[in-house]
């Protein structure tokens, strides 16, 4: 082993020892974001056709007079991308703490990154 291969492994050593448990998730899903070749959110920009890969922290269903919406929270540990589901109240597998893949054309409301009607894929539980 190198000295610089010796000096990184030490750093990564002392960052797991000495971060948060938010910190720790955070660098654990960019890099599952990473590997399965999604943009990082955090990148994305209005108008852009975006993949972003993360775990669904919130699920919320909003009744509305005219459109009801289901709404989900993707984090990928960059930013948060917020799905939405326009004229649905539920869809099978979307719920907290599970892993989705979302494809669609970025948009921006009240200064939040949003993806409508995206095309998803459910990953396996781990």
């Amino acid at each position: 082993m190198t000295t610089d291969q010796s000096r990184g492994s030490l750093r990564r050593l002392l960052h797991r020892l000495t971060a948060s448990e938010a910190e720790i998730e955070a660098d654990e899903l960019r890099r599952e974001s990473a590997d399965s070749g999604g943009t990082p959110a955090e990148q994305c920009r209005r108008g852009q056709v975006v993949c972003v890969t993360g775990r669904l922290r919130t699920v919320v269903y909003t009744p509305r007079t005219n459109l009801p919406t289901l709404e989900a929270d993707l984090y990928d540990g960059s930013d948060v991308v917020t799905l939405v589901w326009l004229g649905r109240r539920h869809i099978a597998g979307i719920e907290p703490g599970r892993h989705v893949t979302a494809r669609g054309r970025m948009a921006v409301r009240d200064d939040r990154k949003v993806i409508y009607n995206p095309h998803y894929e459910l990953e396996p539980p781990k």
